[in-house]
């Protein structure tokens, strides 16, 4: 795909040169979107553990694991935020420009875990936010997604 294409394809998306404000600090509001995102899913995971009758303790990995996925793609799927990225006024914008749905909820979530699992991908990502001109991390700009600033509400 050459350039032309992928500036083509993502026309609808707000441009970092004209509209700067939409990707003003974005990459330090995600960090804390993180940071809060990792703080319900511990917490739903603690809430869960009784329904385990504790044995959950013993895999509670796992536990965060499969909640973190499964809140991930839920509220960014009903938002195209999670609620750390709401709290931030972050919303999340496929290449066309249009909210997340399903399909690109699990995909930008399982692009988000490989990467967690994998520290190298997490610093390239990161690097790639802190450089890109639409702080994309590295599931961003393989599909093509971008995070911004919600507009506000008049």
């Amino acid at each position: 795909m050459s350039h032309h294409d992928t500036h083509h394809r993502s026309y609808t998306l707000p441009d970092p040169d004209t509209q700067a404000e939409f990707y003003q600090d974005v990459t330090f509001k995600r960090l804390l979107a993180w940071f809060i995102d990792t703080a319900v899913i511990f917490v739903i995971c603690v809430l869960v553990l009784p329904f385990t009758a504790f044995t959950g303790i013993l895999f509670f990995g796992a536990l965060l694991f499969v909640f973190g996925f499964a809140y991930r793609v839920v509220t960014i799927t009903t938002g195209s935020a999670t609620w750390g990225m709401r709290l931030m006024s972050l919303q999340m914008r496929q290449s066309n420009g249009a909210r997340f749905d399903l399909g690109a909820a699990f995909l930008h979530t399982l692009g988000f875990t490989i990467s967690v699992a994998f520290p190298i991908l997490q610093i390239i990502s990161i690097v790639l936010m802190l450089t890109t001109d639409r702080k994309q991390g590295l599931t961003d700009l393989v599909m093509g997604s971008v995070m911004i600033n919600r507009a506000a509400r008049y």
